[in-house]
């Protein structure tokens, strides 16, 4: 292909239309020609120089002899052929430019962000209800002046006899119920700020390069994502706003965008922008590349600067 000489899908579409119309109009060209040669009285034309049947001439009429413009259409065929084999070898796709700002994965300062938890931690279980006492019936005193003292006392020879026990049945009281268990602790997966291997956007994992090469791919192909899907909100283009908003994220550990919010934002709808291209992330058909911490996914907490900046004319 001749790097001078490039079509554009446009003009290949234009020129192939403007070709159609001409074989079109030649083809109708040629049927009303030889429409109006057939009616022009040829069959009471020849039959005096064939007296016994037309069909004894090479050609039955000359005057609509379709071979005599054989060479014609076969040049015309050779033309149109050559021309779309050129087209089609200097068809040229033109990438779309996306303007990317300088630093665009820098952020002017530290923005403190609280990790999300993933669940919250179960309510306490309520305490035991406080134990029952039962009323007791009244007791009738004794009157003291009623009371008869006897001599106990005893000797060497006092016959003392072995008293009787008989075998009560001992009433005891039912034991209180049990505690109830304490609800088992719920594993809530822990969300890191920093791994040994950040989160990737998708689309370079297929070449052939070492960690820190796909993760600079995977910032330009995200960068190209969002400032081509990116859209300047007319309020804040009519007020001047420009600016750095800061989403925040989590990558989970299937690559999913989880809890997206903007943690700094700019006004003029620049942060709804931002948050509707980061959301616009988990419709892509590949997910993104989870983290990972000591050889395993985890989740990932993951701040993403958009930079708005006015273009001077």
């Amino acid at each position: 292909m001749n790097p001078n000489f490039a079509i554009s899908g446009t003009a290949l579409l234009t020129g192939v239309g403007i070709m159609v119309v001409l074989v079109l109009i030649l083809i109708f060209a040629g049927r009303s020609y030889f429409s109006k040669k057939a009616g022009a009285g040829l069959t009471e034309k020849y039959r005096e120089k064939h007296p016994g049947s037309p069909l004894e001439a090479r050609n039955k009429y000359p005057e609509v002899n379709v071979f005599l413009y054989s060479k014609l259409f076969w040049r015309l065929s050779l033309v149109i052929a050559l021309a779309l084999m050129i087209g089609a070898f200097n068809w040229t796709v033109y990438e779309k430019e996306v303007y990317i700002p300088d630093d665009a994965l820098t952020l002017d300062h530290d923005v403190e962000i609280e990790v999300p938890r993933s669940a919250e931690p179960p309510p306490p279980p309520p305490p035991p209800p406080p134990p029952s006492f039962e009323a007791v019936a009244d007791v009738e005193l004794i009157n003291e002046e009623e009371v008869e003292f006897v001599d106990q006392s005893v000797d060497a020879n006092t016959y003392i006899e072995a008293p009787v026990y008989h075998e009560t049945k001992k009433v005891t009281a039912a034991p209180p119920p049990p505690p109830p268990p304490p609800p088992p602790k719920e594993d809530v997966e822990e969300i890191f700020k920093v791994v040994e291997e950040m989160p990737r956007f998708p689309g370079c994992e297929d070449m052939t390069a070492s960690v820190e090469e796909k993760r600079m791919c995977s910032n330009k192909k995200m960068l190209e994502f969002i400032y081509e899907n990116i859209r300047y909100p007319a309020v804040a283009r009519d007020n001047g706003i420009e600016g750095t908003v800061v989403v925040s994220f989590v990558v989970d550990r299937e690559g999913n965008i989880q809890d997206a919010q903007v943690v700094r934002d700019i006004g003029g709808g620049c942060g709804a922008e931002a948050l509707r291209v980061v959301n616009m992330m988990n419709g892509l058909p590949q997910r993104w590349i989870p983290g990972k911490q000591r050889g395993r996914p985890v989740k990932v907490l993951f701040n993403l600067p958009v930079k708005f900046k006015l273009e001077v004319n």
